[in-house]
């Protein structure tokens, strides 16, 4: 697939982490609230989120489009933050509320999430270098670990 590796070729620039930012998830939000949820942009390229936390310091309710790894009966997000230093703010949302809601193929789904760490962070990371090989780019460029999350269901 030529495409597909084109792609995760313009991804993993520093230019892409300088634009990305600030027009994807704009586009996405736009886009998903226009089609009530069935249809996400950035999904073309991987499956995807929008994440609804409730703001760290804030306490409001945070709406954020993301990419994921679907596994099983979760889900993972990853904090690359596009490679940008810093991890992005929904990361802090989910350490201090961790209760979250998912919206998934135009279902909202409630789900708890878990900042995986040790081996079982190592174990997930190496799963999702071979889902999306960018994220070794992004990772070579921060001086921080990136956070993974582990995504479950939770009882409405």
């Amino acid at each position: 697939m030529i495409g597909e590796r084109l792609v995760q070729k313009v991804s993993a620039t520093r230019g892409f982490a300088k634009v990305a930012p600030h027009v994807v998830p704009a586009l996405d939000r736009a886009v998903h609230r226009l089609s009530r949820g069935r249809v996400l942009l950035s999904a073309q390229m991987l499956p995807g989120v929008i994440l609804t936390s409730t703001g760290a310091r804030s306490g409001q309710p945070r709406r954020t489009p993301l990419a994921c790894m679907p596994d099983g009966d979760g889900w993972y997000l990853v904090g690359s933050n596009f490679g940008r230093t810093g991890h992005p703010a929904w990361t802090h949302n989910l350490l201090r509320h961790p209760d979250a809601e998912i919206s998934w193929k135009g279902r909202d789904i409630p789900v708890t999430a878990r900042l995986l760490t040790g081996q079982e962070r190592a174990t997930a990371w190496q799963a999702l270098l071979a889902f999306w090989p960018p994220y070794a780019a992004y990772q070579a460029r921060v001086d921080r670990e990136i956070r993974v999350f582990r995504l479950t269901r939770r009882a409405p």
